[in-house]
C-alpha cells in the first residue's frame, strides 16, 4: 500500500507526490513525517538532480488538516524556542538541488507555502491558490517571510491579509506560476522543464541556485567572494572536466554528479 507519500526515481528527475486525495491531501501527523522524509531521501540521492512535487487527486494540498493542527507542524529536537523551526522543506531545509511544483488543483495554506519554496511553479489551468488562515484566527507565518519575495509586497499582502483565492491565470499574471498549461499536459510540462534542467552539470546547477539565493543575503563583496570559493571546488570536479573535453570533441557531456 502506498504511503501518504508517494517517491519516485525516474532516472534523474524525483517525483514526490502528496497522497491523500480523500482529503483533498491536507497535512496531518502522518503525511507530514512521509512529506519530511522524502525531501530528505532527495536532498541525500547523488542521483537525484530535479524533483518535482505534485498531489494526487483534485487537490495539491489543502493545507493543515484541523483536525490534526499539532501533527501538521511536526517535531524537529531543539530547545523551547527552537520548536517549531526549520523542521520541513517549506519551512527552511536547505535543498539546492532544483524543485518544481506541478499544482494540480487546490493549493492552500502549507501547500501554496511549500510552492513558494520551489523554484518553478507550472500550474494546471484548474489549479486555486490561496492562504485561507486569516479566515479562520491564525497567522500565516513563514509563507509571509516567502512570498513577498516571490511576488512583491503588494500582491503577497493581498493574498496573505484577505485570505481570498486566485485561480491560475492570476497566478501567472502576479509571478507566483511561471506557467499555465492544460490540465493533462501538467506533468509532462513539469517533466519537460525537468529534463531541461538535467542539461547543466548537477554540481554547478546546485552552486548557481545556493548563490542566487544566498546572494540576495549577503552584502555583495561577502557575496562574490562566496561565489568564486565555490567556484573553485566546481572547478576542480570531475564533471567540470568532463564538461570541457565535451566542448572541445564537439559532444553532449556525460554528468556523473561527481
Amino acid at each position: 500500500m502506498p504511503g501518504t507519500v508517494i517517491y519516485e526515481r525516474d532516472d534523474h528527475v524525483a517525483t514526490i507526490t502528496y497522497n491523500r486525495p480523500e482529503a483533498l491531501n491536507a497535512i496531518n501527523a502522518a503525511l507530514r513525517e512521509d512529506l519530511n522524509a522524502a525531501w530528505l531521501r532527495f536532498r541525500d540521492d547523488n542521483d537525484a538532480w530535479v524533483a518535482i512535487v505534485t498531489g494526487a487527486g483534485r487537490a495539491f494540498c489543502a493545507g493543515a488538516d484541523t483536525k490534526d493542527g499539532a501533527g501538521s507542524v511536526g517535531t524537529w529536537p531543539g530547545s523551547f524556542w527552537e520548536i517549531p523551526t526549520v523542521n520541513s522543506f517549506e519551512s527552511g531545509l536547505e535543498v539546492w538541488k532544483p524543485t518544481i511544483a506541478a499544482v494540480n488543483g487546490y493549493c492552500l495554506g502549507y501547500g501554496l507555502t511549500l510552492v513558494t519554496a520551489c523554484d518553478f511553479v507550472i500550474a494546471s489551468e484548474r489549479a486555486v491558490f490561496g492562504f485561507p488562515e486569516v479566515r479562520i484566527g491564525v497567522p500565516t507565518i513563514v509563507g509571509a517571510i516567502r512570498l513577498p519575495k516571490k511576488i512583491g509586497m503588494q500582491h503577497a499582502l493581498e493574498l496573505l491579509l484577505t485570505g481570498d483565492r486566485i485561480d491560475a491565470a492570476r497566478a501567472k499574471e502576479i509571478g507566483l506560476a511561471l506557467d499555465v498549461v492544460e490540465h493533462d499536459d501538467l506533468l509532462p510540462a513539469a517533466r519537460r522543464l525537468a529534463a531541461r534542467l538535467c542539461q547543466g552539470a548537477p554540481l554547478a546547477v546546485r552552486a548557481v541556485k545556493e548563490m542566487a539565493y544566498r546572494g540576495q543575503q549577503l552584502p555583495w563583496t561577502d557575496a562574490v567572494r562566496m561565489g568564486e570559493a565555490m567556484r573553485r571546488v566546481v572547478h576542480d570536479t570531475e564533471d567540470a572536466r568532463e564538461g570541457g573535453l565535451a566542448a572541445r570533441e564537439a559532444r553532449p557531456p556525460t554528468w556523473k554528479g561527481t
